[in-house]
């Protein structure tokens, strides 16, 4: 665990931040680059970036005080202390998907070709930022062997690099729109349902399961009867 990088002065730059920031510029610069060779303005993917990382950390965080209120009714200026960690991702994700969806009815862009654009460079900037929880010591997992941790953040980091490695093949192999952004709701929930078993920072809240999983399992579905829906529907419906 290593939360603070270095400290100059008045000034520290703490790991979990700085992965954040890492992640949303890597992310960023790669979907620019994925925007031009698609004939997308870049402009698009820089607004939506900005839009999403915004929007995202602000539902993440409110979520994550939600989940443990007692502590920051206590500790309310802990609220506003990002760079300690504490981002709670079906919250983010629910306020960023919602923000970019009035962006892209107000463009009046598909969500599909946006979206299957963007999706494997956002699951990128997910893996690096997992290894911001790591060096912060947030999202740990449970106690194993010798009383060491399971590294459920490096975990994570590793199966969203396959994730993003899947969906960059899906990609290329010119599947219905959609597809790709959809295939990402449903490998992700399904991923983080099951990691939940080895994490150990959350406790067990709705039917016997955790917050992230009782949400994982609802994406999951959705996602499975969405691309049934897509799978089925004439190749030329993509209006969406």
């Amino acid at each position: 665990m290593h939360p603070l990088l270095f400290k100059c002065g008045p000034i520290s730059i703490y790991s979990y931040g700085a992965m954040i920031v890492l992640a949303f510029f890597a992310a960023t610069y790669l979907a620019q680059r994925a925007a031009k060779r698609s004939g997308i303005s870049p402009d698009i993917v820089t607004n939506s970036a900005l839009l999403v990382l915004f929007s995202g950390i602000v539902g993440a965080r409110i979520s994550y005080v939600l989940l443990d209120l007692e502590f920051y009714a206590q500790n309310p200026i802990e609220i506003f202390m990002l760079p300690h960690g504490g981002l709670a991702f079906y919250g983010g994700a629910i306020a960023a998907v919602a923000a970019e969806l009035i962006y892209l009815k107000l463009k009046k862009l598909s969500v599909y070709k946006i979206g299957d654009l963007i999706i494997p460079y956002v699951a990128f900037g997910q893996a690096i930022g997992r290894i911001g929880c790591f060096l912060n010591g947030c999202c740990y997992g449970k106690p194993m062997a010798y009383g060491h941790l399971y590294p459920t953040q490096i975990f994570s980091s590793i199966l969203l690099i396959f994730l993003y490695c899947f969906l960059r093949l899906l990609q290329k192999s010119e599947v219905k729109p959609g597809i790709v952004l959809i295939s990402y709701g449903l490998l992700y929930s399904a991923g983080r349902f099951l990691m939940e078993f080895l994490r150990g920072d959350n406790m067990a809240i709705v039917l016997g399961m955790t917050f992230s999983q009782f949400v994982g399992a609802i994406v999951f579905l959705f996602c499975a009867v969405l691309l049934l829906i897509r799978l089925v529907q004439p190749y030329g419906r993509d209006t969406h």
